[in-house]
Parts: C-alpha cells; sequence; structure tokens
C-alpha cells in the first residue's frame, strides 16, 4: 500500500509529530511504502525528515500562511502526481500547510486524523481568554470574545471558510477519542470514526525512588496546568516535606511557572528539566511514583497518560475530554476535578503517602496500556481504515 502522510511539521516534538513518525516507521517495517509531506518550519538545516517539502513560518507571518499556502498546494499536487497514493492520511495542517491542500485530493481516498478541536476553532483550544470553555461557532464570537485580534480574525476567518467548503473531499474523519468524535459530529463533519493514539512499548519503570516524587511532561501553556498543579504542590510539601516535583518541558509560561516556584518557596522540591527527548525523559522520570495531567481545557485524548501506563506508572488527570478513556479511574490512575486546587492535593497526598497502592496501580496501568494502546495494535487498526476507504471508492 502506498500512503502519503501530510503534517504541518516534520520533526516529532509535539505528540502529533511523535504519533505520526511512530505511524510512517511501523508501517515501513510492514513493507508499506510511505512517503511525508510538511513544511519547512521549525526544521534545521539538513533535518530530511520529510519527502516532499513546502514552505513554513515561525514568525508573524504564519496566520496568513495558515490561510493561503500556495507552496503547500504546489507539493500536494506534485506528491499526489509523483507518489501517486493509494490513501492520503492528514493529521496538522492548519497551522501551515493551508486548507489549499485539499484542492488536489478529489478522487484521491483520503483519511483525517483529528488531534485536536483546530478544524472547529481558530485557537484549537475551545476555550475563551479567561479559560472558560466556549460554546459558540467559529465566527463573529472569536472576534466578540477578543480570542483573536482583527488582524488574524479576518484571515483566519476565510480559512475556515475554506475548510468547511472543501470538507467533503476526505472520506472518513478519525477522532482520537469520543469527546473528539462528538465535537466533530456537532460541527457537520461527518463520516467520523474513533482510534485510540497508541504508544511504543517500552520497559516497565524501575523501583520508585526513595523521596515520594510526582512528575509533569508537557508543553508549559496555561491551558496544560502545570501552575495549579505546583499550587497545590506547596501544600503536599507541608504535609510530605521530602516530596519531589519534577517538571519537563517548556513553553511560553516557563518564566512565570519558575517564578511561581521561587514565590512559593519550592525551589529545593521542584525541579524543571526543560525539553527532553522521549528516552531522556524516561531516564529522568521513571522512579518517579506519580505522573499529573492537569489540563484545563478539554484534552482531546492526552498522550501522556498512555505513556504513563505503559511506563507503570499511576496518571493523575483532569476528568474531561480523552482523559476518560484513556484512564481506569481508581484503578490506574485518577480523575480529578479541573481546577480543583483542593482536590488536586489531597489526590496526590493520598498517593504519596501510600506506596503499595502506587504499586498496585502502576502494574494495572502497564497491563492496560499492553491490552489496549500498544502502537503496533493501533497501526494494525489504522491500516484497516486505509483498506476501508480504498475500498469505498471503488466502482461497484
Amino acid at each position: 500500500m502506498k500512503v502519503l502522510l501530510v503534517n504541518d511539521y516534520a520533526t516529532p516534538n509535539g505528540g502529533a509529530e511523535i504519533q505520526l513518525h511512530g505511524l510512517r516507521d511501523e508501517l515501513r517495517r510492514r513493507g508499506h511504502e510511505v512517503r511525508l509531506l510538511a513544511s519547512v518550519a521549525g526544521r534545521s538545516s539538513g533535518d530530511g525528515q520529510a519527502d516532499f517539502d513546502c514552505f513554513g513560518t515561525l514568525s508573524s507571518g504564519r496566520t496568513l500562511l495558515q490561510t493561503v499556502n500556495l507552496s503547500a498546494a504546489r507539493s500536494m499536487q506534485q506528491a499526489v502526481a509523483a507518489f501517486n497514493p493509494d490513501v492520503v492520511h492528514l493529521t496538522m495542517f492548519l497551522t501551515q500547510l493551508s486548507p489549499l491542500i485539499l484542492r488536489s485530493l478529489r478522487g484521491v481516498p483520503c483519511i483525517y486524523q483529528v488531534v485536536w478541536s483546530r478544524p472547529v476553532c481558530p485557537r484549537g483550544t475551545k476555550l475563551l481568554p479567561d479559560g472558560s470553555p466556549c460554546h459558540d461557532e467559529w465566527g463573529t464570537a472569536c472576534y466578540r470574545h477578543h480570542c483573536l485580534p482583527l488582524r488574524d480574525w479576518l484571515p483566519l476567518m476565510v480559512q475556515m471558510a475554506m475548510l468547511d467548503r472543501w470538507k467533503s473531499v476526505v472520506d472518513l474523519y478519525v477522532a482520537n477519542s469520543d469527546a473528539m468524535k462528538n465535537t466533530l459530529i456537532e460541527h457537520g463533519f461527518n463520516p467520523v470514526t474513533v482510534l485510540w493514539n497508541g504508544t511504543p512499548v517500552v520497559a516497565a519503570r524501575r523501583p520508585l525512588g526513595d523521596r515520594p516524587s510526582v512528575a509533569f511532561v508537557g508543553r508549559l501553556v496555561k491551558e496544560k496546568g502545570v501552575d495549579l498543579a505546583i499550587r497545590a504542590f506547596a501544600h503536599v510539601v507541608a504535609a510530605i516535606p521530602d516530596a519531589q516535583f519534577i517538571v519537563v518541558g517548556d513553553g511560553p509560561e516557563r518564566a512565570a511557572i519558575e517564578r511561581l516556584i521561587a514565590a512559593l518557596g519550592l525551589d529545593g522540591h521542584v525541579t524543571v528539566l526543560g525539553h527532553l527527548s522521549r528516552h531522556e525523559t524516561e531516564a529522568a522520570i521513571s522512579h518517579c511514583w506519580i505522573q499529573v495531567a492537569p489540563s484545563q481545557w478539554v484534552e482531546p485524548f492526552g498522550l501522556v497518560a498512555i505513556e504513563a501506563q505503559m511506563r507503570g506508572t499511576p496518571i493523575v488527570a483532569s476528568a474531561c475530554g480523552g482523559y476518560l478513556e484513556s484512564i481506569d479511574d481508581g484503578r490506574t490512575g485518577v480523575l480529578v476535578r479541573p481546577r480543583d486546587e483542593q482536590a488536586w492535593t489531597a489526590h496526590m497526598i493520598a498517593l504519596l503517602r501510600d506506596r503499595e497502592r502506587v504499586e498496585e496501580m502502576g502494574r494495572a496501568g502497564r497491563a492496560r496500556a499492553m491490552a489496549l494502546f500498544s502502537e503496533a495494535a493501533i497501526v494494525d487498526q489504522m491500516i484497516d481504515l486505509y483498506a476501508r476507504v480504498i475500498r469505498e471508492r471503488q466502482p461497484a
């Protein structure tokens, strides 16, 4: 089978890109021909991650590029003509490539794997600037609620209209959770099926450290809620003085997070390691007792939850979005009300005082991840979806 993967970015720095590279590598191991089309944005010189390139930028001009990326449209046309794929697999294409690429996909079997809310929200979060959920359709509400400045609102409204016009070229939308599926159907995307994310099988974590410890892995942005976890952790330290918190990740909120740590007097308890590779991350946190995911938005899936369970680490996460599906509450982790600092404090203290329960939940989480979330099993299902859209495109 010849598969053309399409994504805004080629480097495996984010969750979507890590998933994409895992899929590509596994498909190739099984003998399929796979090519990747992506922008050059974020790539260093000589980084040849993509087979078909197009222009991309991280500058202020990115908003206009998201709407009208003529380079991406040409690259897609050339890729379809030169590679002649049996199926095109879109993942993220609304932050660099633009909906113009869809014009070349008429007549080509195509799936769109939706990994976040970007097709229904120009911000991609379905959150208002104050952090509360947005229940409006994209349009004038995006400007009225101050979600977008006028200079961004105008081109992004054009972009969303273009997507709405050409979305029918997609044969099947693949959501990464029931929560994402419901959002897509609500906004007129059909047909939609659900396929959870997968993660590579890794060795079980090493024995728990002597110090009760918490880990956070993710981008340091407001919607990930690491500030809430740190404020809650200040109360944890008052109850468990030798507790430790390791933060892996980087982002625009890093300076604010480091100021918060200093203000709470947690310098000796909280360590911010910045961005690490997957291997470095596993080495840094594999001794931790629990991992936290205090998301303040409806996480479409939450890759960190299955990565933690695969390792054998209980996951404490916000009770919303994909976490409701990936975590067996009370058995492989704990689901906590978002934004409830008192509840987060109580659950972290309870686990960090109960080593035996942490060990038991870790074993249950690893068994669940092996059964439901192994990368190989997810690729099996993805191949079935490819075959389905190819078959349905064939004449009766």
